[in-house]
């Protein structure tokens, strides 16, 4: 065998550009230009070079016009949609950013990339180079070998040697290609033989060796549909496996040694990156740029440590930073933290017995007064977090608080990330050490009490001394947008009330939930039965391959939409489907019977605190784009309310102790009530002033019958209409939600804007707002950017302008139940109540109280939501008690 040359990857550059585009939600610049793809193949790319450390590289594309398969099959990836516009647009840049890295970019009119790849990767091979071809397309599996290797790109990290190819496809890499010359492969429009899909071709594989001796089988191939269907697409098949085949001959000259990794050009690569406006990504290929230090101290001994808090007890302000064992602060332990109160200063107290650590109990007892003290601001980088870990020690922390990750988000909520390296990097142009220096990541990772305490105070002091800097500067930047009221009034004062939330938790009855589980696995056994009754055979439900076999070959069922890994068999195709045929109506059920099983009858018993006996969620101040909260670990945000059993979840949740009930505040129609205030129409209002049922209002308007005469289908109709128009609903989407004509939509819309006339004013005002400004604002100024508002690419544009009519709307309802959780969070303090505020969702608010103060509680609650912000319209407070959250709502 020849000399090990060193490892090459070559990259199937199509492959990869989907993959991004796909994997990323709509990303553009401020021009409105989609850069999604161009970023997210970037990501791959570093990740790829930075995991795998290539020695050799490069990436082939696939070129317009068509190659000799079409010539072969005129029909070869006709029924293949189309690239999207979007990634049209973006496959130029995508090109430049490769030229950037000086990574060699290989095309060849009339041959695919999968050809290129393969003449590569075998010329590469005889050369004694170890090949890793990088794509998401099985027939390149045909070239496993000794030397070469498939990465799969669908898959990070899983390579494709001989045995993993004969374990997943039960054939031999050099057998691959009979394979799919027998079951096709629809994303490349190959046809096989028709009927016979994955499952069959393995077996005849297995039960005749190879795709000839299948063809020649004859008699001895015991299922006669099945011979018949070999017999009838015999040309087709032998067809098919010409079109499978990869060419490794094409004519393409390569020097090996221009294949080597090569450092990229980071000029090239910052300009690029600067027009895309990639400012992460600039921060990775900046001009050798400072990074964040400063004088950072060890504290190691009692005297050091009291002369820190002598000298913390004389400033207004200073920031703090903990390192801990993980990321819950419920359950983790501190490591140590750092104080900073002037830049590039601060200090690091380590804490436990590991490396002449302080003892935790004394030293928060220190630290105490000066945590608890009100008249000091305490900065911080997701200070909740610091809050919770000190709350369950026993400090409780009082006065003022800047954190720095809110801080950034309302300055730009669009943003993906907001921790602490990308806002060091964007608003100090520092760099900052990433965590992965010190703990590793994957398989390798360790916890913070492993790392040596040089290297933890570094960088715990690093965290601080960022925080600290950041303040001032973004404190400027809110201040020129108008955000500071909403920041100090609203944002800061409601972390407080979160991690009173968070450190509550809920309780859960257990037992229930078991009981409620053992239902549901009856069920599902139940609906396995009838599915598989009604399919005429067994398969695995929870496999859509197996599924779409059954569905669309077996049942020959309309192909609804594809994928690129073949037919579709999501919600979207299964409703469809449900018109047609039992069975897809049947696994809908199983389906939504599953998902509540797993996500929220058998998951929410193990997330149970040990030490509290209460599930403690994280509520999120910086996820959303409009200002809602969201929670997670778990989330409650997404408990469905519309179907029966998803009501009957809300059971589980129950007061904690005996002698307490749950109370419930919901909003009434608060986004309505909000478009009201904001549209001025009158005849919305009126209905809001009245009292009216504004579905009902609103259908006997757009059917033209009085209220008295609108029956419950109309109302339906209307409650959809009267919600779609919030949502900057389309005609078409309006069709699709009320599976109804898009014409008959369009006249339901026409009616409601012909009824409610200044509404339909305000909503293209909310446009052109976006479109003048580049944002639009909620009730309390949130503002929620929109750059792609005047995109070029119409569902790009659409998106952004549905964004504009939505977020003001979302987003002031937002701010209203924000205002209110801090309000009645004051009251319960103030008045040493012993209710506590356990959850929110959406527009409720969730509450444990005990029985005595279950009237005054209506009361407080009620009143501080109704009165909170006054509207132009009544606002409505709908509020309930009972044993169990599904009674009180």
């Amino acid at each position: 065998m020849t000399e090990n040359s060193g490892r090459l990857f070559l990259i199937d550059g199509n492959s990869f550009c989907y993959r991004a585009f796909y994997a990323i939600r709509s990303l553009a610049n401020s021009k409105g230009q989609p850069t999604n793809a161009i970023y997210g193949f970037i990501t791959m790319i570093n990740k790829l070079i930075k995991e795998e450390k290539p020695e050799y590289l490069a990436i082939a594309f696939d070129l317009k016009g068509p190659t000799f398969r079409h010539k072969k099959f005129e029909e070869y990836k006709i029924h293949r949609k189309p690239m999207p516009d979007e990634l049209v647009d973006q496959m130029p840049l995508i090109k430049e950013v490769v030229r950037g890295y000086n990574i060699p970019l290989f095309e060849m009119q009339g041959y695919e990339a999968d050809d290129v790849l393969a003449t590569i990767a075998m010329k590469a091979a005889d050369k004694g180079y170890d090949v890793y071809i990088v794509t998401g397309d099985k027939d390149m599996l045909q070239l496993v070998g000794p030397r070469i290797k498939v990465y799969n790109v669908h898959k990070e990290g899983l390579i494709y040697d001989k045995e993993k190819v004969k374990e997943r496809y039960g054939v031999p890499p050099e057998k691959i290609v009979d394979l799919i010359a027998l079951m096709g492969d629809s994303s490349d429009n190959i046809p096989g033989v028709t009927g016979i899909g994955e499952v069959t071709a393995r077996k005849l594989m297995e039960d005749f060796g190879s795709f000839d001796k299948v063809l020649s089988a004859g008699d001895k191939i015991k299922s006669e549909s099945l011979r018949k269907k070999i017999s009838e697409f015999r040309e087709q098949a032998i067809l098919s496996k010409e079109l499978a085949t990869v060419d490794k001959e094409v004519p393409i000259k390569v020097d090996f040694d221009e294949l080597k990794l090569r450092e990229p050009n980071n000029n090239k690569l910052r300009e690029i990156f600067n027009e895309l406006e990639f400012k992460r990504l600039l921060k990775d290929f900046a001009a050798p740029g400072k990074q964040l230090s400063g004088k950072y101290h060890l504290v190691e001994d009692e005297d050091a440590l009291e002369g820190l808090i002598k000298e913390l007890a004389k400033q207004k302000e200073f920031a703090l930073d903990f390192e801990t064992t993980g990321t819950d602060p419920l359950s983790c332990e501190p490591v140590g933290i750092s104080f900073c109160w002037k830049e590039g200063a601060a200090y690091y107290v380590p804490i436990g017995d590991v490396g002449g650590g302080f003892g935790k109990s004394a030293l928060f007892e220190k630290l105490k007064p000066i945590l608890e003290d009100r008249r000091k601001l305490k900065i911080g980088q997701n200070i909740k977090y610091e809050e919770l870990l000190l709350a369950v020690n026993g400090v409780k922390v009082e006065g003022p608080v800047f954190d720095t990750m809110v801080a950034s988000y309302l300055l730009n909520p669009s943003k993906m990330n907001h921790n602490l390296e990308d806002i060091t990097s964007e608003y100090l142009n520092c760099k900052k050490t990433p965590i992965t220096d010190l703990i590793g990541e994957g398989k390798k990772k360790i916890t913070m009490r492993e790392v040596e305490i040089e290297k933890i105070k570094d960088y715990c002091c690093q965290d601080s001394d960022a925080a600290f800097r950041l303040k001032d500067v973004l404190e400027r930047q809110l201040d020129e947008k108008n955000l500071n009221k909403l920041f100090h009034e609203v944002e800061m004062p409601l972390l407080e009330c979160l991690a009173d939330m968070e450190l509550t938790g809920v309780a859960i009855d257990v037992n229930y939930l078991a009981k409620m589980s053992k239902e549901m696995e009856k069920k599902l056994e139940k609906i396995t039965s009838e599915v598989y009754e009604i399919a005429g055979a067994e398969f695995n439900i929870n496999s859509p391959k197996q599924l779409a076999e059954i569905l669309f070959v077996k049942l020959k069922l309309p192909v609804v939409k594809k994928t690129k890994t073949g037919h579709s068999t999501d919600v979207e195709v299964l409703e469809a489907l449900s018109a047609v045929h039992a069975l897809p109506a049947a696994l809908l059920k199983y389906r939504e019977i599953s998902k509540l099983k797993s996500t929220y009858v058998d998951s929410l018993p193990q997330l149970v605190n040990p030490k509290t006996g209460r599930v403690h969620t994280s509520f999120n101040q910086t996820v959303t784009a409009t200002g809602r909260l969201s929670s997670s670990d778990p989330n409650f945000q997404n408990i469905p309310i519309k179907t029966e059993m998803g009501r009957q979840i809300r059971k589980a949740f129950v007061p904690g102790a005996k002698g307490r009930v749950i109370l419930s505040a919901d909003y009434s129609q608060i986004e309505l009530r909000v478009l009201a205030h904001f549209s001025q129409d009158k005849e919305l209002q009126e209905a809001f002033e009245k009292d009216r049922d504004i579905h009902a209002h609103t259908a006997s308007l757009i059917f033209g019958v009085k209220e008295s005469e609108v029956a419950s289908q109309m109302r339906s109709i209307a409650k959809t209409v009267n919600f779609g128009i919030i949502y900057g609903m389309s005609p078409f989407g309006l069709s699709k939600e009320l599976k109804i004509e898009v014409s008959k939509a369009k006249e339901f819309i026409d009616a409601y804007f012909e009824k409610y006339g200044r509404v339909k004013v305000f909503l293209e005002d909310l446009v052109e707002e976006a479109r003048r400004n580049g944002y639009v604002t909620t009730i309390l100024n949130r503002r929620r950017y929109l750059p792609e508002i005047n995109s070029q690419n119409n569902s790009v544009r659409q998106f952004a302008e549905r964004a504009a009519i939505n977020a003001p709307i979302q987003g002031s309802a937002a701010d209203l139940i924000k205002i209110a959780m801090i309000n009645i969070h004051n009251v319960l303090k103030e008045k040493k109540l012993n209710s506590k505020m356990i959850l929110q969702v959406h527009d409720e608010l969730v509450f444990e109280v005990p029985d005595n103060e279950v009237e005054d509680m209506k009361k407080i609650v009620k009143t501080r939501m109704e009165e909170v912000v006054k509207l132009n319209v009544p606002v409505r407070v709908q509020v309930k008690v009972g044993k169990n959250w599904l009674e009180a709502a």
